[in-house]
């Protein structure tokens, strides 16, 4: 069995999504994708970054999207789902060792994976017990990497690897 218990949850590319930004809202309604002006009705439920794993805060505009987040061609568990991306984000949030707030105070549906994209596993979870399920799903050999979803929202979370 695989020892290593240490592990890196990511963020997705900025990139991609930077060309949101500067479109219109009519724009944005044809790619399917919307803006959203984070409020003080919206506290606790603020728009969940997906490229820094934090929630906007009051004020901050974020681009909510459809996003492939499992893309591997042979398997038949290719998803993909709506995202928030906060405006202004540039850097690709990536905590070793270490469970961003985001994912900590959400009920999360981690989802196990080998190395051709087929789900081996999964379980439901509050996101304090993230650690100990990432360590319990990565002392399995044929667990490659992971992928965490809100699970009352369904919405894709983040990836988790093995560093």
């Amino acid at each position: 069995m695989t020892k290593t218990s240490d592990f890196r949850i990511s963020g997705l590319p900025a990139e991609p999504f930077q060309p949101y930004f500067a479109m219109t809202d009519a724009e944005l309604r044809a790619h399917g994708a919307s803006r959203k002006v984070a409020t003080e009705a919206d506290l606790g439920l603020m728009p969940p970054c997906r490229v820094s794993l934090r929630d906007a805060t009051v004020g901050e505009s974020s681009i909510l999207l459809h996003y492939a987040h499992h893309v591997s061609p042979a398997s038949p568990y290719r998803a993909g789902g709506p995202i928030y991306v906060r405006e202004g984000v540039t850097e690709t949030a990536s905590f070793v060792n270490e469970v961003p707030a985001q994912q900590r105070t959400r009920l999360l549906s981690v989802r196990a994976y080998d190395a051709d994209g087929i789900m081996v596993d999964a379980e439901v979870a509050p996101g304090e017990a993230l650690e100990a399920l990432i360590a319990q799903f990565f002392a399995r050999d044929d667990v490659a990497f992971l992928h965490a979803h809100n699970a009352r929202r369904g919405c894709y979370s983040c990836r988790i690897d093995r560093v």
